[in-house]
């Protein structure tokens, strides 16, 4: 059986900097990619709205052109504080 791995991405690993690389492994990286060497961030917030996802305002965002601040989205991804 498969372990299913949600959450345990790059976005969320404290190992990943500002420029979406991985200080650990030197390689570019994004929110879809996952390691056995993932480290969770200190700080994540749980309030579902698009002014806390990782994904607002980028161009992995589902609704670009619907997303606000306050908004409610099933495809929320946490944002580090």
């Amino acid at each position: 059986m498969s372990i299913i791995r949600l959450s345990s991405n790059c976005s969320n690993c404290s190992e990943s900097s500002d420029s979406a690389i991985c200080n650990l492994h030197h390689v570019k990286i994004n929110e879809h990619y996952t390691c056995d060497s993932f480290a969770w961030k200190s700080n994540l917030t749980d309030e579902r709205q698009c002014g806390t996802c990782s994904r607002y305002g980028k161009d992995s965002c589902a609704h670009p052109t619907k997303a606000s601040n306050d908004m409610l989205c099933s495809s929320w991804a946490p944002l580090s504080n």
